[in-house]
């Protein structure tokens, strides 16, 4: 009963507002929520349980770079400015760079390109393979090792260690790696790192 006389008072209030016409019954919408609200809510849950699988699947994106839109798949994690052997500095500019990306690379494929505060640095580094590294023309740095240069692939985790002339990177200097696709000439990882 109550609901009859809520429908019968909403009724007259249509009536007075559209001029005592009363609506055809295409026009009415009993429903509560609008479509509009339905639909932004779906999106929403949609979003949400996409976020939830990608976290229970443990996939980690990679983060990209907001400038250039290149990711950082390699990034440095240390310049050494210490001797190896004896402890003394002597800028010997041992660059760590970590494989933080989720898929494995063939090391051969990939070449490096170093700058220092936006000028290149003069080396050359035209794979990451290890043994293949050894035969190259490499001026400007003195050897490469580490587990992602050992192998033929590059796995997530792995680190590369590449030893540059000593005196190539000081503190304080802006420090960027551009990690290039040889087969497809596109630099496919980009990070930054301040000299410390």
């Amino acid at each position: 009963m109550r609901l009859t006389r809520k429908i019968r008072i909403l009724y007259a209030g249509l009536s007075r507002v559209t001029g005592g016409e009363s609506l055809p019954l295409s026009c009415r919408n009993d429903n509560a929520i609008s479509p509009l609200v339905g639909v932004i809510l779906m999106i929403a849950v949609t979003l949400l349980l996409a976020l939830i699988v990608l976290l229970m699947m443990n996939i980690q994106l990679p983060a990209w770079n907001p400038d250039k839109g290149i990711p950082e798949i390699f990034t440095i994690t240390a310049i050494e400015s210490t001797d190896e052997i004896t402890g003394h500095l002597n800028f010997d500019s041992r660059v760590i760079l970590l494989h933080t990306g989720s898929v494995d690379y063939k090391n051969n494929n990939l070449k490096a390109r170093f700058f220092r505060n936006g000028q290149p640095v003069s080396c050359s580094i035209i794979t990451m393979n290890g043994h293949d590294f050894i035969s190259t023309s490499h001026f400007g740095v003195q050897w490469m090792g580490g587990s992602g240069c050992s192998g033929m692939t590059w796995t997530r985790g792995e680190r590369i260690c590449i030893d540059f002339s000593d005196g190539t990177f000081h503190p304080g200097e802006q420090v960027q790696v551009d990690i290039i696709d040889k087969e497809k000439d596109v630099v496919m990882s980009r990070h930054t790192y301040l000299c410390k």
